[in-house]
């Protein structure tokens, strides 16, 4: 009797931490996280379809994705999409300009780098970019599709555009939240 006591309060507790988020992910788990590899493949994407239209001379500046129902919200997920392509893009030898240590971008608070249309040019001249990636997201029953686009500056031409859906699995519903403003 003491050992099923100590057994299901062991399972109890066991429980517990898991529905607190606890001990659900491992190493190996994160470590092929299917986020990272969609962001990645989207950037892939982007500079594939772009080909020699896309120099590794010139900055590209990618932009927080935002909601498509709000295009002036963001969320976490938006913000860590950008992120990743950024990085993928890095990774594959462009130079990426990284806006968030500029004073003079437009942000708001817990949104990201949200840029007004009127100072995209005055910022890609600044920066000497040629090129920006765009995105919209928006939740659907059971996921959230995205759409992505990089805009040469000059000409306001789409280079390239992906499209791709990822599962609104718990993860990603963690990442759609957006903390009320302080």
């Amino acid at each position: 009797q003491f050992l099923t006591a100590a057994g299901t309060s062991l399972l109890l507790s066991a429980c517990i931490t898991t529905r607190r988020g606890y001990n659900t992910a491992s190493y190996e788990s994160v470590a092929q996280s299917e986020l990272i590899a969609s962001s990645y493949r989207a950037a892939d994407a982007l500079t594939a379809q772009a080909g020699a239209q896309l120099s590794a001379q010139h900055p590209v500046i990618v932009a927080t994705l935002v909601n498509i129902n709000a295009l002036e919200e963001s969320s976490p997920l938006g913000r860590l999409i950008s992120e990743q392509v950024g990085a993928r893009m890095a990774q594959g030898g462009y130079r990426v300009a990284e806006l968030k240590i500029r004073q003079k971008l437009y942000m708001k608070r817990s949104e990201g780098e949200l840029m007004l249309t009127r100072e995209i040019k005055d910022i890609a001249r600044q920066q000497d970019a040629q090129a920006l990636v765009i995105g919209t997201y928006t939740e659907g029953a059971d996921r959230v599709f995205i759409n992505m686009k990089l805009i040469q500056i000059e000409t306001n031409l789409t280079l390239a555009a992906v499209d791709y859906a990822l599962p609104l699995d718990m993860n990603i519903r963690a990442l759609l939240y957006r903390p009320a403003p302080t």
